[in-house]
């Protein structure tokens, strides 16, 4: 092929880079709309309204574009699409021609015994200029319009898709984001300046208190009031459930009904309703957990047996047993553990999950400077306070690099990873020195350095984890002791000092450094706000900011209080029943890959070990094998074994990830239950045999 044979490779290929640029360059976006608008927008104006299904789409996927642009966008990436298609269908259909033009018996002696029957396909005759035009031309334009309409469908079922799970998020998170505005509204705050809050606490309350930011930016830019506001907010919500709350809201509000008591009923039917979920959930899990063991552990450990057993007796089946170990069983295990995260992203955590800080208030000493009341926005105070606060953060993870790994246990691989990476060469270089450097002698010090990187991080995440359930099964007790002097008639600030001490558990230091604080002259909400980047769980989040923003409605919190501690409480039962249902899973995990190891050392150090290494005499007495047993004597007995110990490493890994998995929901919970499968593999194949 010329240079001229790759202009349509090349076109096709400046295309989607123009399309890749776009979303990396504004400029190059903003021109894209505008090529879109141009071509096809009043097109997509003249059939605006018979397609109201997807502008609710792209409304309730927060699509930040108009239905015109992004219509006419679609378009423009489905004329792409056919271009793009139509030149990858030429060089496909081709490359396929030129495939079949071989002679079927050189075919035939260039392909394995196995895939002999493909060459009865090649020798295609040879075609005219004009019949090769007419089948290239047909070619194209087909890839090229499933191209386009598969462009175009991805496009308008994208929004459909982000839609559904804004929905299934909301619905999740919907019993918190109750709870809390049933809490304030109880505090005898206005019910405008309640959704106002939540709205400013998307990241602590979740996708259901995102979806009040309608309702808000509905009042603040056009002036509505509030429940034409609501009304808006529930038209646009991608969930019913949300929709029939919005609508029973807007109820309540008109009929001048108390709306404590219909956010109280509210909040209680949601929370059974998130308890049935769970339960079905659990279900689900379960059905899941029995699948993989059958189908990812017992199935390829019984294709693992029967290609070993044909490979000493038949003939070679190293390649298709290196496919299934380096290929087959990580993508399916990977499949599987995303398609879990989804399936357990449906339960709700409950408010039990640790955040990441940058999502959390972050108040200490300095923070209240304004650069511009202290000398302007330009003034050399302004600037040093701008660099003191860049490097703030810097400092304190420098100055406390523990703290820094407990609160997030993933920076810990910034020193690992090296230190891994340096043991590798370092066993390289010594091993090649000495003269034994090998196949075997690499994958063990991967192995090992594996064990080593994951066993520090579930080391590092465990203590985390720890000291999070720790401070989250202190919560309900602190908010009860608070909730009982309060409503005895004890201001908040007092009821703190009242209630402090070594019984709240792992909560007593904060809770004394609140009042350190209040000592010191901070105001309560100061104090707790700080108290609430310490700890940065969600749980404390929302405790921080039901109490600061209580506080400015009502001095009598006892009601706050004592709702913030049911529903803390209720999430923790939810996790722990969660943890004791799946836990029996965890431990049928353990016991498949135990078994899984049995049969592969029984195949190592049983039928490989008794293999001969010479050709074993025939029937008659002359050298060879016997009828049907080609392959014995002339097995690589090494090769064999070693990917059976990489069948155990990977399965070891994989499987710990996925214990721990479904014990708790996060895959990072399963790096200890994969350092220890992958160290027992280590210990059986390297020490033992």
């Amino acid at each position: 092929m010329n240079v001229v044979s790759y202009v349509p490779l090349l076109l096709a290929l400046a295309l989607v880079g123009l399309l890749a640029l776009g979303r990396m360059s504004g400029r190059v976006d903003a021109l894209i709309t505008r090529i879109a608008v141009a071509a096809f927008g009043e097109y997509v104006e003249t059939f605006r309204t018979e397609h109201p299904d997807r502008r609710a789409a792209l409304q309730a996927a927060r699509v930040p574009i108009t239905y015109r642009e992004y219509g006419a966008r679609s378009y423009l990436y489905a004329a792409i699409g056919a271009v793009v298609g139509s030149f990858l269908g030429i060089y496909l259909v081709w490359g396929v021609l030129l495939a079949l033009a071989i002679d079927p018996e050189t075919m035939r002696e260039a392909l394995p015994p196995t895939l002999e029957f493909l060459a009865n396909v090649g020798g295609l005759p040879t075609l005219s200029p004009s019949e090769l035009l007419v089948f290239v031309s047909i070619s194209a334009i087909t890839f090229g319009a499933l191209s386009a309409g598969g462009t175009y469908w991805l496009r308008w079922w994208y929004p459909s898709y982000v839609a559904d799970e804004r929905a299934r998020r909301i619905e999740t998170s919907l019993p918190a984001t109750v709870a809390f505005t049933y809490a304030l509204s109880k505090s005898g705050m206005e019910f405008p300046r309640v959704i106002r809050i939540l709205a400013e606490n998307e990241a602590t309350y979740g996708e259901a208190a995102a979806e009040f930011e309608v309702a808000v930016r509905q009042i603040d830019t056009f002036g509505t009031d509030v429940i034409t506001a609501l009304g808006e907010m529930g038209r646009r919500t991608p969930s019913g459930q949300f929709q029939e709350f919005s609508e029973n809201l807007v109820g309540v509000l008109q009929s001048g009904h108390s709306l404590s008591a219909f956010l109280e009923r509210q909040y209680h039917d949601y929370r059974e309703e998130a308890e049935s979920r769970q339960q079905n959930t659990l279900s689900l899990l379960g059905t899941l957990a029995e699948a993989y063991v059958t189908v990812l552990v017992a199935g390829p450990l019984f294709l693992i047996t029967i290609l070993v057993v044909i490979g000493f007796s038949v003939e070679d089946t190293t390649e298709p047993l290196q496919a299934l170990i380096y290929l087959v069983l990580p993508f399916a295990n990977l499949a599987f553990i995303i398609y879990l995260s989804v399936v357990t992203d449906r339960i709700d955590p409950g408010g039990t999950d640790f955040t990441d800080p940058s999502t959390l208030p972050t108040v200490t000493l300095g923070d209240d400077l304004d650069p511009v009341t202290d000398g302007g926005v330009d003034s050399p105070i302004a600037e040093r306070l701008r660099i003191y606060r860049r490097l703030r953060e810097l400092r304190r993870r420098l100055g406390d690099p523990i703290g820094a790994v407990l609160e997030r246990p993933e920076r810990l691989f910034y020193l690992t990873v090296p230190i891994a990476i340096g043991a590798i060469g370092l066993r390289i270089v010594t091993s090649a020195a000495a003269g034994r450097l090998g196949v075997e002698v690499i994958d063990t010090a991967l192995a090992v350095v594996a064990v080593f990187v994951l066993g520090t991080f579930a080391v590092a995440y465990e203590l985390h984890r720890r000291r999070i359930d720790a401070i989250e099964a202190a919560i309900p007790d602190l908010l009860e002791r608070l909730a009982g002097v309060n409503r005895a008639g004890m201001p908040i600030v007092s009821a703190i000092d009242h209630v402090r001490g070594p019984e709240l558990g792992a909560l007593a230091d904060d809770v004394d450094r609140i009042w350190a604080d209040l000592q010191w002259g901070a105001d309560l909400q100061t104090a707790l706000e700080r108290f609430g980047s310490r700890v940065r769980t969600r749980v404390t989040s929302r405790m921080v900011t039901l109490l600061t923003e209580s506080m400015n409605a009502s001095g009598n919190l006892s009601d706050v209080l004592r709702i913030a501690a049911r529903q803390a409480a209720a999430d923790r039962r939810l996790k722990r029943e969660r943890k004791g249902t799946m836990t029996e899973y965890m431990v049928v995990v353990y016991v498949s890959f135990l078994v899984f190891l049995f049969i592969v050392a029984i195949l190592s150090t049983v039928l490989l070990a008794s293999l001969p290494t010479e050709p074993i005499g025939g029937i008659d007495g002359v050298g060879g094998s016997p009828a049907g047993l080609t392959g014995v004597g002339q097995v690589d007995v090494e090769a064999f074994e070693r990917l059976l110990f990489h069948a155990t490493l990977v399965q070891g890994l994989l499987s710990g990830l996925i214990a721990g998995q479904l014990s708790t929901g996060d895959v990072r919970a399963g790096a200890k239950h994969a350092t220890v499968l992958v160290a027992i593999a280590i210990g059986l194949f390297v020490v033992v045999l």
